[in-house]
């Protein structure tokens, strides 16, 4: 098959993209102990995948409050920002656009993470939900550990966890990103205020769609006029109901929301869909009322073959792609798409979350 729309450039509020694929973003948690420093090794990582017209990286906490994973990365000191300068530059000298994914992951966390009691939107604990820790007596590998009960959330946590959305995009920028990708999917607190099974709030951020609904919008519209519109995009996961997020309401409530961000004219919409293989599809006539819905570029990620990517693209349904795993075992995976290249496949499945090695992470061949 010919990928025409796959390779073409294209402008992303002024960033120009060499093609559409988009290497969607994964935890990895490799980052530098004590504080989570991103570093070199991380570096070398993201360079070596700059193959991709857009880097989004790995979910970063925007405090250690929104910590749920040991060693993932922050961007809340200043030894942060200026490990975050590293990754950022290796990129740009290959020639890609990088936005940094900035996370608040709510009551999927455990005191035994960051040592605090998770915050939440309602005090509801999430059923059949795991978080991990290292674990140096079994060899370093990731223990996975129940949540705990998290508080709810008062007016002040709800303000201070926007001001600390803002923070986190303004270092950001400081240290090199093109932008900011804000994480409402999979669970984590702006997707757990967005459900009604997780929000029971009786205030004016829980109870109606347009209540739930609040916190996005809020800390959208703050994010966007701290570091423009054009820097602003947000990922959103209609279709994932894992960590205890099944909600009858929540098509409704993400279109409505969709919306809302189509009006603050925020630059992008990314589309979390599952990636395992029995996962429910995304029906075509959800994807055309997005598109009908919010104007500006749609993103979408979820395992997905060069050649659904095309479809889509050539449908007009979406425009850039988003491809995970095939970026974590082919650095140049453009490269092997374009001629039709057998690929790597992950080599073991402990080095995925591999907590500082560069096993299973820098150590994947390219071709080229």
């Amino acid at each position: 098959m010919t990928y025409n729309h796959l390779f073409q450039p294209y402008n992303l509020g002024g960033n120009h993209l060499k093609n559409r694929f988009v290497m969607a973003p994964m935890t990895r948690s490799r980052s530098t102990q004590p504080g989570d420093i991103p570093n070199s090794l991380m570096a070398e990582y993201y360079a070596q995948r700059s193959s991709a017209g857009l880097i989004i990286t790995e979910a970063t906490q925007i405090s250690l409050q929104g910590k749920g994973y040991a060693k993932t990365p922050g961007i809340y000191t200043q030894e942060q920002i200026e490990g975050w300068k590293l990754i950022t530059d290796a990129v740009y000298k290959n020639g890609s656009k990088i936005f940094l994914q900035l996370w608040h992951v709510g009551r999927v966390s455990s005191s035994k993470v960051n040592g605090l009691r998770p915050l939440a939107p309602s005090n509801i604990l999430a059923q059949n939900t795991t978080v991990y820790i290292f674990d140096d007596i079994l060899g370093g590998d990731a223990t996975f550990i129940p949540v705990d009960k998290p508080k709810e959330m008062n007016k002040l946590d709800i303000k201070n966890v926007i001001s600390e959305f803002v923070q986190a995009s303004k270092n950001a920028i400081e240290a090199g990103f093109d932008g900011i990708e804000i994480h409402g999917a999979n669970g984590y607190l702006i997707d757990q205020f967005l459900r009604s099974n997780s929000n029971k709030r009786t205030d004016e951020y829980g109870g109606s769609k347009e209540n739930r609904i609040r916190l996005l919008i809020e800390i959208s519209k703050a994010v966007s006029e701290a570091i423009g519109k054009d820097k602003t995009g947000i990922r959103l996961s209609p279709f994932i109901s894992f960590k205890d997020m099944n909600d009858p309401e929540i098509l409704e409530t993400i279109m409505l929301a969709a919306k809302g961000l189509n009006d603050l004219d925020l630059l992008y919409i990314h589309l979390c869909e599952a990636d395992w293989d029995d996962a429910p599809r995304i029906p075509i006539d959800f994807r055309i009322k997005l598109r009908n819905t919010f104007k500006n570029t749609v993103i979408a990620t979820g395992n997905k073959t060069p050649e659904e990517a095309e479809t889509l693209l050539q449908k007009g349904l979406v425009d850039l792609i988003g491809f995970g795993r095939n970026f974590l075992t082919n650095p140049d995976y453009p490269f092997r798409v374009k001629g039709n290249l057998p690929l790597n496949l992950i080599s073991d499945s402990h080095s995925v979350f591999g907590g500082g090695t560069a096993r299973g992470y820098t150590d994947y061949a390219s071709v080229k």
